[in-house]
């Protein structure tokens, strides 16, 4: 392992809006030495029309739905546990709210390598930008590595796949 390595502890939406347990999600990571809490910052609002709106998703996403307080109130947790608060965004409008809360790091999910306005917007406004390259093909990473800013990219080898079977872990893509 790398001496630069950092862990980010995963816990996204499944606080279910629930605080406390977020907390305690905190808690953990902290306690199991993890760099970073992530969890994802979206608003029901923002959300297209899609197949979530008659599967039941649209329902739980609105649970899982972050306030900016409650952004703010699990920035200042993290901090308090000496551990990195992140956040996954999925649009240009929440940039500004994110920027507020003086983040370093912000990361940009699988589905959404392919905004790249959205990921030009972030490298403005954050030092670092996290890219998880899990629903893209070679070429559209070469095309992130094509923006301005692009030293501020680190790019996140993951496998949109759940659970993830061994023998699609692909580890040599790492090292292209």
């Amino acid at each position: 392992m790398k001496k630069n390595c950092k862990i980010i502890a995963e816990i996204g939406w499944n606080h279910m809006g629930d605080m406390s347990l977020a907390k305690k999600m905190i808690d953990s990571a902290a306690e199991s030495g993890a760099n970073f809490c992530k969890f994802q910052t979206w608003s029901v609002s923002k959300l297209k029309a899609g197949p979530w709106d008659s599967d039941g998703r649209r329902e739980i996403y609105k649970k899982a739905e972050l306030s900016y307080d409650q952004h703010s109130s699990l920035k200042a947790y993290c901090e308090n546990k000496n551990i990195s608060f992140l956040t996954s965004i999925f649009n240009k409008k929440d940039i500004n709210f994110l920027s507020s809360l003086n983040l370093t790091y912000i990361k940009i999910p699988s589905h959404e390598i392919y905004n790249i306005d959205l990921i030009q917007k972030c490298l403005e406004k954050f030092d670092k930008v996290l890219v998880s390259t899990g629903a893209a093909k070679w070429s559209e990473i070469e095309k992130i590595l094509d923006l301005k800013k692009k030293e501020n990219i680190i790019l996140m080898h993951c496998i949109s796949s759940y659970p993830l079977k061994a023998e699609n872990v692909n580890f040599p893509r790492m090292e292209k």
